[in-house]
């Protein structure tokens, strides 16, 4: 049977309320992109959109996909910047429609769908004296978010998002429904925990552990102007990993309206149950502050609701994004590596940000401080750049300089946060080695066939093979690298070098970061 056959079968077999907009349909370009957030928006062509509104939508769609010979992708709440999504040929599962929120009041754990968004979360949490720590955009959804690790709220100390997972129920690759958790699939319940979107299943269900919410919100913010960058923010990175543990911190490159140029902003957030609690987590700022800001305050009120707000602000809807982040190595020298980043902004609505991650950031598993899970890529300098424009036309001129800004960072990097990445555009690494392996052993188990679309790389190639998990360093990277060297020998360096710094040149390859290793040794 041809696929054709097969198509025209199956649209006469499934039933009139069955929520599918096949391509070509009236409605399709809406069903295809319509919830992409970035508006930077791919060609790709699924072959059909299945809007579920229960668990049973996604169980036929997955078993339709298999009868088609065609992949499924999915879509919780669209806000991926390389909208992982939208796949040549596959069945889109869009979840948007499909809401659950049930919270047992007695064990503070909460069943939620994928499509539900931190805002929407925490807002009816909030009702209950409850919250929980899920991504800063107030659109973003926990399906991706969570799946990805959850570098949410207060991440430093909390730890990400993922380890508040109790438990989840998915519909695997051959169209059945489980339920995973520590004792149970727990190998799907291990990939969960920071596969992305190679998870190997579609998620139906999340059940975390909710933590009580906080009656006094309060931020201190330092801003400054870029002549005082290296000021502003070899401060807070002194100052971070032994702050307060109920204080989140982050660092932004960023313009303000009225003033000229970039500026750093140092902000932090502490979520306490009282006024003189806040106080005195942020007293440490306030007293060392380096002078010079042009805007501050201090320990001001603020809420889940207002922080959404100024999220939303920051990452405007109906732009267009380019966006990509690293781990800095925990012996950079993390202020110079990222000044041009935070200091030479494409355009005014361009934002670059350091995320403090220790103390968290030096848990292991070996000293039981964490847990075992996919998740496994961290270090204690978190950083994202984040491209923001409107007019197509600038669409090189933006992203030409985010491919700048990484090549440069990319030889001081660890690897990369799943969120942030588009591995359609740089490989580099996701999880540790071994976590890495086991996690691509585990897709190849439970989904033999390529059946969920999986990770989206230049082509759409991937299959079950998965992603390759190295960080690279590439070949623009050894002509600043053959600079270096000459400029630290004074030019005495062996022409068998250098004819080899060249050979890497003319073959147009990569090579494995081990080979910096041995050229710097």
């Amino acid at each position: 049977m041809t696929q054709i056959d097969a198509l025209a079968q199956a649209k006469s077999q499934l039933p009139p309320s069955f929520p599918i907009i096949w391509r070509g349909d009236v409605s399709w370009e809406r069903a295809r992109v319509g919830r992409v957030f970035n508006h930077r928006r791919p060609s790709s062509q699924p072959l059909a959109v299945v809007e579920a509104t229960r668990e049973d939508h996604i169980v036929e769609a997955v078993r339709l996909a298999r009868t088609l010979g065609a992949r499924v992708s999915v879509r919780s709440g669209g806000h991926s910047w390389a909208a992982w999504s939208v796949r040549e040929g596959a069945v889109l599962i869009d979840l948007g429609k499909y809401h659950e929120f049930l919270l047992d009041d007695s064990t503070g754990v909460l069943q939620a769908s994928p499509s539900m968004t931190g805002r929407m979360v925490n807002k009816l949490l909030g009702l209950r004296g409850r919250m929980f720590p899920g991504g800063h955009c107030p659109e973003v959804a926990l399906g991706g978010f969570l799946l990805q690790g959850g570098m949410g709220w207060n991440c430093k100390n909390w730890g990400f998002a993922c380890e508040k997972l109790v438990a989840l129920d998915v519909v695997t690759a051959d169209g059945e429904k489980r339920h995973c958790d520590k004792t149970t699939n727990a190998e799907l319940y291990w990939a969960a925990r920071g596969s992305g979107p190679g998870f190997p299943a579609v998620v139906t269900r999340f059940y975390l552990q909710t933590i009580p919410s906080f009656s006094h919100i309060r931020s201190s913010v330092y801003i400054y102007e870029k002549k005082d960058y290296e000021a502003a923010f070899s401060w807070v990175l002194k100052l971070a990993p032994t702050f307060d543990e109920g204080t989140e911190i982050v660092a932004v490159g960023r313009h303000f309206p009225g003033r000229e140029g970039e500026h750093i902003l140092i902000s932090f957030v502490t979520f306490k149950n009282s006024d003189e609690e806040a106080r005195s987590a942020l007293q440490p700022a306030q007293d060392s502050a380096p002078p010079g800001h042009v805007i501050s305050w201090f320990c001001e009120p603020t809420s889940m609701a207002e922080q959404y707000d100024d999220q939303h602000c920051a990452n405007p809807e109906g732009h267009r994004y380019a966006v990509d982040n690293s781990y800095i190595r925990n012996d950079a020298d993390v202020v110079s590596v990222l000044k041009e980043s935070f200091t030479s902004l494409p355009t005014e609505k361009s934002f670059t940000l350091w995320y403090a991650m220790a103390p968290g950031s030096r848990r292991t598993v070996e000293d039981g401080t964490i847990e075992d899970m996919a998740l496994s890529m961290q270090t204690d300098h978190y950083f994202a750049a984040y491209v923001v424009w409107e007019d197509q036309a600038e669409d090189p001129k933006c992203q030409s300089w985010l491919t700048h800004i990484f090549d440069k960072i990319n030889r001081d990097s660890e690897g990369s946060y799943l969120g942030d990445a588009d591995f359609q555009k740089r490989s580099t690494a996701f999880w540790g080695r071994d976590q890495g392996k086991r996690l691509m052993s585990i897709r190849k188990k439970w989904d033999p066939q390529g059946v969920v679309a999986g990770y989206l790389n230049k082509g759409d190639r991937n299959g079950v093979e998965g992603l390759e998990n190295v960080h690279k360093l590439y070949v623009r990277d050894f002509g600043l690298l053959r600079g270096t060297v000459l400029d630290a020998w004074q030019g005495q360096v062996h022409p068998s070098l250098l004819r080899w710094f060249d050979h890497l040149f003319n073959i147009n390859q990569s090579i494995e970061e081990e080979a910096y290793g041995l050229v710097c040794s």
